[in-house]
């Protein structure tokens, strides 16, 4: 299959469009401009806020004028993330795709359908003239990743719209009706370096290669996390010998599972064989461990040269934290409809060195907002106890099923009808915008679905090619069936 063969084109003409321009989270000024250039060039309204959302109107097909206006909605920014190996700007290179099989896949980098796909496919109903449909809002929402800015910013008169489909899911065949609320918590250490002790030896521990993933959708995948893998490492030696840590660098983005690390440290210069044992012993066990998530690890241990540490204290309360910290699923749902989704969750994603402080960041997600600061004073005390400054943003709120879902019932119809199947109705433990616009917009009656993708935020990131026209169908068939008023 070549791309100039892909179904829907139309879907798919737009997705190359969006990945040639740079949109990072917080950097998306070049995908707004591209927006609202698109809306002109189309005759459309459109308007932006001060947050920087763009919302671009179509007016109902003939026929279609007494139907309830729906609002389409994704998010223009993606995750950053590349393989070491792979020179790559985001902020000026332009994404660079390729046929694998079935996948859709990047060259080392993420692929940006999360959400560009959701981007691509607003586009395409805005564009197309033979499909039908009632008054329509397309919705591009800003710096979603980083901490939802674009719904949080955005104020109660922006769309107008009955009903709301929201395009930033991953599994097709699945409809989305509730998702998790998150907390961000950022633990800072800060000291004087000094010199190492007389005597000590300098080593540079890495790890990479691991699977990684969403912090999020993943989080119960038990992939492994490359700074709990290191925590354990620098645990087990700090109990057999006197350590100083030097550096660790670890993770980048608050909401990805941290796929690789490395630390530097100083050991007494005669302990240096027990440092290799504990080494080979623990990627033993990881491994053995991990053997069916992340099959492929890369370990490394050598000599580096000497600079300077933390304090001792500071070096063994980091290590003691981190060692300590809850990570990976707490709590399961208790309602039947949503059974064996995870309710709350923490993953540490970053570890971040610097002259006088090492910065670490860890999100906390639940779809129960008591267990969600529960969860995040649980991190907070960890980090507390070692004496860490910590601070922690007003995160975001979850978004409850509305068992009473009209435009559910119509999105469920309309699967069965096209596919002679049952969809899963489900929530979702990633963080949707879904939760602050049910805040914004107490009447929207909401869902979400989107094409299966796999592997996001990291290079790994893959579209499954078919299921996008599996997508495109079933939202050309909501549209045109939704109920009048």
């Amino acid at each position: 299959m070549e791309k100039k063969d892909l179904q829907p084109k139309v879907v798919f003409d737009c997705f190359a469009e969006v990945n040639r321009i740079p949109r990072p989270s917080k950097h998306e000024d070049l995908m707004m401009e591209y927006l609202v250039k698109f809306a002109q060039d189309l005759g459309l309204e459109y308007k932006t806020d001060e947050t920087g959302n763009v919302v671009i109107k179509k007016p109902a097909t003939k026929g279609y004028e007494d139907r309830p206006t729906i609002v389409l909605q994704s998010h223009m920014d993606m995750v950053c993330e590349k393989n070491a190996d792979v020179e790559f700007d985001f902020k000026k290179d332009p994404i660079q795709t390729y046929i694998d099989g079935e996948w859709l896949k990047a060259k080392g980098t993420t692929l940006g359908a999360d959400d560009g796909i959701g981007v691509a496919m607003e586009m395409a109903v805005l564009k197309s003239n033979d499909i039908e449909h009632g008054p329509i809002e397309c919705v591009f929402t800003r710096d979603e990743e980083t901490g939802l800015g674009g719904a949080i910013g955005m104020k109660s008169d922006f769309m107008s719209g009955d009903y709301l489909i929201n395009l930033d899911s991953e599994d097709e065949g699945q409809i989305f009706v509730s998702c998790a609320g998150g907390n961000s918590t950022t633990a800072t250490f800060r000291f004087d370096r000094e010199q190492a002790p007389e005597g000590c030896f300098f080593m540079e521990a890495s790890l990479k290669g691991l699977v990684g993933g969403h912090s999020g959708d993943d989080i119960n995948k038990k992939r492994a996390n490359a700074i709990k893998i290191m925590a354990r490492f620098l645990y087990l030696l700090q109990g057999q010998m006197p350590l100083r840590l030097a550096q660790w660098n670890s993770g980048r983005m608050h909401n990805a599972i941290p796929r690789d690390g490395k630390i530097i440290f100083a050991v007494p210069a005669d302990q240096k064989a027990e440092v290799e044992q504990v080494w080979k012993k623990l990627i033993a066990g990881v491994e053995e461990e991990f053997h069916v998530t992340d099959p492929v690890m890369h370990w490394n241990l050598t000599e580096t040269e000497a600079q300077t540490v933390l304090p001792a204290t500071v070096s063994q309360n980091l290590i003691r934290s981190l060692q300590a910290l809850d990570n990976g699923p707490l709590t399961f749902c208790q309602d039947k409809a949503l059974e064996n989704m995870v309710e709350t969750s923490s993953n540490v994603a970053s570890v971040q060195s610097e002259e006088n402080k090492v910065v670490i960041v860890a999100s906390q997600r639940s779809n129960v907002m008591s267990n969600l600061k529960n969860m995040a004073n649980t991190v907070k005390a960890a980090f507390e106890l070692g004496g860490a400054d910590v601070l922690q943003n007003d995160g975001y709120p979850a978004w409850k099923m509305n068992p009473n879902s009209k435009l559910v019932k119509v999105t469920v119809e309309s699967y069965k009808k096209l596919f002679g199947k049952e969809p899963i109705v489900r929530g979702i433990h990633a963080g949707l915008e879904c939760g602050l616009f049910s805040e914004k917009y107490p009447e929207l009656d909401m869902v979400s679905f989107g094409p299966t993708l796999r592997y996001v935020h990291t290079p790994d990131e893959r579209l499954l090619i078919p299921t996008v026209k599996m997508v495109w169908d079933h939202l050309l068939d909501v549209l045109k069936n939704i109920p009048q008023e």
